[in-house]
């Protein structure tokens, strides 16, 4: 059902060459691009006629207009389930403890008496969200990407999430749902590359967006790419991926149950085991059997996804080795299920989110512990964070000098520029001053 790497024996190698022995699946988002540049440039001179269209051809769902009408919102919270209502805003309610806290606040630095440099934290003006579709219905999409948002300050929030046909042509109801809890009422039923198209051309329905973020499949990611630049964007995210890092001490139950809970979410998603124990490795493989044959979506995404080359059992000959290799693979999720995991954790370099023992398994990430789940996939870890307030703000220097301290450094700026070649640098300050070099 799963397969095993054995690193265990010689020295693990360095850097890229110990990432090449690890799992990953593969995802040719360069290859994509040609399949979304069409749908894009279409978009970019049709406008939402574009957008319907390739939702008819690609979602199977004409529509008449992409802007999801507003009683439709109204319908979808009065008729939410109570109980999805009641966890939706415990979701809510967490998240926005947990993002309140990473507002930056404006900072001035005296640098010299008369000059100061203040850093001052502007949200984006709007941005668009995407919330996937597909194999499944994502309302805690639209929570990981709103809250954070709103807490920034944005004051134009968009979301798009792809038709269903089940659904009048219109995004599932929970997800419209969780839209109108938030007070979110620019809903756009549009999916996939023409929705990212949407947000960073501009139709006659949806006014440009500043940023994109969100996750969704390889098309999305691909238009992403493409329209990088023109838009800012979060990430290109990639299959989702759990890691978990365990010992002797772990129970193959739960790390049987995270690996499943990761597995159920695509064919393409990775589960991976790290451990120095036989015996936990041994257990684990045991335990896949009568727990995935329990659960739902066997055929479809959990047995291919935990069969994959994206998946594996990975043997070490110790914790120590086992750091080493979670830190090259750079996992979305890594659950730390070792003696004393909070240290653990502690020296882990590369994660998009960590998760810390017995009791924080990646499913509480997902919905309700107050993190973000829209992390960094691919090994991205080694380099980005997941989404949060920051990815909402940018920061602005002002920069503040008198008629002294420009003078008293004039002397240092003229000499730079000279050594660049630069003269005209230089003379912005000598004509300041007469076209002389203030005395030191």
């Amino acid at each position: 059902m799963i397969s095993r790497i054995d690193l265990r024996g010689d020295a693990l190698p360095e850097g890229g060459a110990l990432r090449d022995l690890l799992p990953r699946a593969e995802f040719d988002v360069e290859a994509a691009l040609e399949t979304v540049r069409p749908i894009c440039e279409d978009v970019r001179h049709r406008g939402s006629a574009a957008v319907i269209d390739w939702g008819e051809k690609l979602d199977g769902v004409r529509n008449e207009s992409v802007r999801v009408p507003a009683e439709a919102l109204t319908k979808a919270l009065q008729e939410l389930d109570p109980a999805v209502r009641a966890a939706l805003e415990e979701s809510i309610r967490r998240a926005r403890l947990v993002h309140r806290e990473q507002r930056r606040t404006t900072h001035t630095t005296q640098v010299v008496p008369g000059g100061t440099v203040t850093e001052k934290w502007v949200p984006v003006e709007r941005v668009g969200l995407y919330v996937p579709g597909g194999r499944s219905v994502y309302p805690s999409s639209v929570v990981m990407n709103v809250v954070p948002a709103q807490e920034a300050g944005v004051e134009g929030v968009a979301v798009a999430s792809p038709p269903q046909k089940d659904f009048g042509g219109l995004p599932h109801p929970t997800i419209l749902a969780a839209c109108a809890l938030l007070g979110v009422d620019e809903v756009y039923a549009a999916g996939g590359a023409q929705a990212v198209a949407m947000f960073a051309y501009g139709t006659e329905d949806c006014s440009p967006v500043n940023l994109v973020t969100g996750p969704g499949n390889i098309y999305v990611a691909a238009a992403k790419r493409l329209l990088k630049g023109r838009i800012g964007i979060d990430a290109e995210a990639g299959p989702t991926e759990i890691a978990i890092l365990a010992d002797a001490t772990a129970d193959p139950v739960h790390v049987a149950a995270d690996l499943i809970s990761q597995a159920e979410h695509d064919p393409m998603a990775a589960a991976v085991l790290v451990t120095d124990s036989e015996e936990l490795a041994a257990a684990t493989e045991a335990e896949l059997v009568p727990q995935v044959a329990a659960t739902k979506h066997i055929t479809d995404r959990i047995e291919p996804a935990l069969a994959g080359r994206q998946s594996a059992i990975v043997l070490v000959s110790s914790i120590e080795d086992g750091l080493k290799a979670v830190d090259a693979y750079g996992a979305e999720h890594l659950e730390i299920q070792t003696a004393d995991a909070a240290a653990v954790a502690d020296r882990v370099r590369n994660a998009g989110a960590i998760f810390v023992g017995p009791w924080a398994p990646v499913s509480l990430g997902d919905y309700c512990a107050g993190s973000n789940h829209v992390l960094p996939t691919g090994g991205c870890a080694c380099h980005s964070s997941g989404l949060s307030v920051q990815s909402f703000l940018r920061g602005i220097h002002i920069v503040d000098y008198t008629r002294d301290a420009l003078a008293d450094v004039t002397h240092h700026v003229v000499t730079l520029a000279e050594a660049e070649d630069l003269p005209a640098h230089g003379a912005a300050l000598k004509a300041r001053f007469g076209w002389k070099v203030p005395q030191q």
